[in-house]
């Protein structure tokens, strides 16, 4: 459960949020809506914590993973597939400690990728890869370093990486704005099946 308890979020002398007391349970889908300026994304930065409420707590388990997207794209030569596999910390973390244990201790390898296994992590570029066909990549452009697409193609990236993450949380602010219709109806149907708690900020 994600619990708000009297949360009050001020832009100056104005309280975008006033005493907000409300819970959701695990794997809720929640959209908030509203104009411009009324506190949508603060509230979210609330949670994800860049952000400290005027009054009040907001509450959600200490193991849970939370993914959002990231507010920049990095200027990198990364390829497309490999940014995205970085969403993944966990697979990104047990790769590298497998590739650091190859010549060493045989018992301790072993362990590794049986974590690797039960992670999934022989289908992580699979799923990487239908992440990014589903937001519009063709499997070239999907080696491509992130420093040759356009702004909006890079949001399609950094969503494709949020996805990426196992989360319990995710929470996404106008993940639309830069997808053509298929896009957005993929997403849509993503969403659907997604298995943990979504916040999701639209218009």
């Amino acid at each position: 459960m994600i619990e708000f308890k009297d949360v009050t979020i001020r832009r100056g002398p104005r309280a975008l949020v006033d005493e907000a007391s409300f819970s959701f349970g695990v794997r809720h889908k929640v959209g908030l809506t509203g104009a411009n300026g009324c506190g949508k994304s603060s509230l979210l930065a609330v949670i994800k914590g860049e952000l400290e409420a005027d009054m009040g707590e907001v509450k959600y388990p200490a193991d849970w993973v939370l993914a959002h997207v990231a507010q920049e794209t990095p200027n990198s030569d990364m390829p497309a597939l490999e940014y995205v596999l970085q969403g993944d910390a966990e697979f990104m973390d047990v790769k590298a400690k497998i590739a650091l244990s190859e010549a060493g201790d045989s018992n301790a390898l072993g362990q590794l990728h049986a974590q690797f296994e039960s992670i999934g992590g022989y289908a992580a570029e699979s799923r990487a890869s239908a992440l990014l066909n589903g937001l519009g990549f063709s499997t070239e452009q999907m080696t491509h370093g992130v420093n040759t697409f356009s702004g909006g193609w890079r949001m399609r990236l950094t969503l494709a990486q949020a996805l990426m993450c196992r989360s319990d949380l995710l929470l996404l602010d106008e993940p639309t704005n830069h997808l053509d219709l298929d896009a957005v109806f993929w997403l849509q149907a993503w969403l659907e099946r997604y298995a943990g708690t979504l916040i999701l900020i639209s218009h």
